[in-house]
C-alpha cells in the first residue's frame, strides 16, 4: 500500500495501491440517493492484522460505504476490492458482517441460532459447537448457551450476534455499531475480542460514532463527514499532528505566571497551561522547575478523537 497524505486541514489526498495482501482497497468511491450525495470520492485501504476505525456522525456515509463493500448496493463510480477481488459471493465467504440492524430468531436458543446461521456459512456440524463454546466462553455467554434469545437482554443478544459474525473464522470482519446497547462489562468483552481478532491476523473495520471506543482498539482511523474523507491515517500520527499548543500539569503548589505561558486554566484534577506561539513545552517545563514548582504530572496536551473531529469538521464548514 502506498499512501500520500497532505495534512493541511481540509486538503487531504490519498494514493492507495492494492497488493495481494491488502484486505480492502477503496478507490474514489461515490454514491448518491435521489441526487443527494451519500459518499463522495472516498478512498482508503486496510491490511490484515489491522483495525480500522470508520468514524463520523450519523448520516456521514459509513453504512453506505459498508453496503457497497458488501455488494449490497452498487457505487455510482469508483471501485472496491476485497483481497484483490471485486465484491461478490466469493468475497462474502471470506468476511463476517455485523449489520446495524440485528437479526436472531427469538424463539430459538443461543446454540440453535448459532448452529443454524453457521450452517448457512457452510460449517460442518461437528466443528460448530466446539468453536461456539470457545467464543461463548471468551465473551462470558457460555452459561446462557441453552437460553432462548427472548430471555436475554439486548446487550447479551448483541454479543451472540457478534459470535455468529466471527464463528466461521472470517479473514475480514466488518462491524457496524457493535457497541450500541452494551453495558461496560460487555463493552470490554467486545473490545477484547476485536483485539484478539487483530492479533490472529484478521482485518477488522469498526464503524461507529463512539470515538472513545476507536481510541481504545484501532490502529488506523478514517473520519468521514458528509460522505467525504476529512482525516485518515495512523491513530498515533493523527493525535500527534493535532496536539494543541498546551501542557497539562498536576501539582500541589499554586502556579505563578510563567514565561512562555499565555493562559492558565484550572480544571478539577489538573491545570492546563496554554503556551504562547514562541514557546515550547520543554521551555515551560524548565521555567516551572526553576520556579521550584513540584510536579506530579507534566505532559503535552493531546486532544481526543472527538475533539479532533470537531476541529477538522468545524474548519471545513
Amino acid at each position: 500500500m502506498k499512501r500520500t497524505v497532505m495534512t493541511t486541514i481540509g486538503l487531504i489526498r490519498w494514493e492507495v495501491e492494492a497488493h495481494p495482501m491488502t484486505a480492502v482497497a477503496v478507490h474514489n468511491l461515490t454514491k448518491s440517493y435521489v441526487g443527494k450525495p451519500a459518499v463522495q470520492d472516498l478512498s482508503f485501504a486496510l491490511d490484515p492484522g489491522e483495525i480500522l476505525g470508520l468514524i463520523g456522525p450519523n448520516g456521514a456515509g459509513k453504512t453506505s460505504t459498508i453496503r457497497m463493500m458488501m455488494d449490497i448496493i452498487q457505487p455510482d463510480s469508483g471501485s472496491v476490492t476485497i483481497f484483490g477481488l471485486a465484491p461478490s459471493e466469493a468475497t462474502k465467504e471470506r468476511l463476517g458482517y455485523l449489520p446495524e440492524e440485528r437479526g436472531l430468531y427469538k424463539k430459538l436458543t443461543v446454540i440453535e441460532n448459532i448452529t443454524y446461521l453457521a450452517s448457512l456459512k457452510g460449517m460442518a456440524p461437528r466443528s460448530i459447537e466446539a468453536r461456539a463454546d470457545a467464543l461463548l466462553e471468551q465473551t462470558g455467554m457460555l452459561p446462557h448457551k441453552k437460553k432462548r434469545i427472548e430471555e436475554l437482554s439486548k446487550g447479551m443478544s448483541q454479543i451472540i450476534q457478534l459470535v455468529v459474525t466471527v464463528l466461521h473464522d472470517p479473514e475480514l470482519v466488518i462491524l457496524d455499531e457493535p457497541f450500541t446497547g452494551l453495558d461496560p462489562v460487555n463493552t470490554e468483552r467486545v473490545k477484547d475480542l476485536l483485539v484478539d481478532l487483530r492479533d490472529q491476523g484478521k482485518a477488522v473495520i469498526l464503524s461507529t460514532h463512539q470515538m472513545n471506543q476507536v481510541e481504545a482498539v484501532c490502529d488506523r482511523v478514517l473520519m468521514v463527514n458528509d460522505g467525504r474523507n476529512v482525516l485518515y491515517g495512523a491513530l498515533d500520527d493523527i493525535r500527534s499532528e493535532h496536539r494543541g499548543h498546551a501542557v497539562l500539569v498536576e501539582t500541589d503548589a499554586k502556579i505563578p505566571q510563567i514565561p512562555g505561558v499565555a493562559e492558565i486554566r484550572t480544571h478539577k484534577d489538573h491545570t492546563e497551561l496554554i503556551l504562547d506561539a514562541a514557546s515550547t513545552p520543554q521551555q515551560v517545563l524548565k521555567e516551572l522547575v526553576n520556579a521550584g514548582i513540584p510536579l506530579n504530572r507534566f505532559e503535552v496536551a493531546t486532544p481526543s478523537l472527538n475533539e479532533i473531529f470537531l476541529q477538522v469538521v468545524g474548519h471545513n464548514e
